[in-house]
């Protein structure tokens, strides 16, 4: 599923006919009906819907955090779709790199240690304090969460996501928790990790000013991709409102 897309970059996500539902009982849940997808490499995508839309479920199944009920996903070389829970768990070792609307520190390490944790089990990570620079931390490495804001701790998210090198970070809510001023500087450390490292970046979310910074975007409702819009010109976080 290696394909190149009229000469641009390698198609690195394929879904096609993806379908996810949830049985609770004798109740199903139909997150994902029969939705198609191809995201490039080194584009910043983002996931644009209400709540309900299939957003998060999507997002899941191409971080290999779920499997899908039928339909084919795959990275590069990846099926997603039939992937045991070993091949998954090397996928997301291995390749992405995850940021959630909550921070999931360990309040017990300081900022180093936190992001030190994940260059334990990475194959080829970047030292600590490369990935807290990146994220302009390099003056809290010893602070513990606690002493941060919660932008900072978003920032030590990311750096803790990057630190391995990863192929793609998946962004789900980064900003959700966090008010206007300090939402834009989490926005400003994706959009920098995507320019510089060639980091492909889907971020998830519900306001649709953050659709002005990526290269296309992706509205989801009712479990499938309703349409797509291509920015011709990128927006900078600093140029967005809301």
């Amino acid at each position: 599923m290696n394909a190149i897309d009229s000469g641009r970059s390698a198609t690195v996500f394929v879904a096609r006919g993806l379908t996810k539902i949830y049985r609770m009982g004798e109740v199903e849940v139909r997150a994902l009906s029969g939705l198609d997808l191809d995201i490039r490499e080194g584009e910043f995508v983002v996931l644009l819907g209400p709540s309900g839309s299939g957003k998060s479920t999507l997002l899941n199944i191409l971080g290999g955090l779920d499997t899908p009920t039928s339909g084919e996903a795959f990275w590069r070389d990846h099926n997603l779709a039939t992937a045991g829970e070993a091949e998954l768990t090397r996928y997301r070792r291995e390749h992405v790199g995850f940021v959630f609307q909550f921070y999931n520190l360990i309040p017990s390490l300081t900022v180093r240690e936190n992001v030190e944790l994940v260059t334990d089990i990475a194959v080829s990570p970047m030292p600590a304090e490369e990935a807290l620079a990146r994220v302009g931390l390099s003056q809290r490495l010893d602070h513990f969460p606690s002493q941060l804001s919660g932008g900072e701790q978003q920032r030590v998210a990311i750096a803790r996501a990057i630190v391995k090198r990863p192929d793609v970070l998946l962004c789900d809510e980064p900003t959700g928790a966090l008010d206007y001023p300090t939402g834009k500087v989490v926005l400003e450390v994706i959009a920098r990790i995507n320019a510089e490292l060639g980091t492909t970046a889907v971020v998830i979310t519900h306001n649709s000013a953050i659709a002005g910074m990526a290269d296309r975007v992706l509205h989801l409702a009712d479990g499938r991709i309703t349409h797509v819009d291509t920015n011709a010109t990128k927006l900078t976080p600093s140029e967005l409102s809301w």
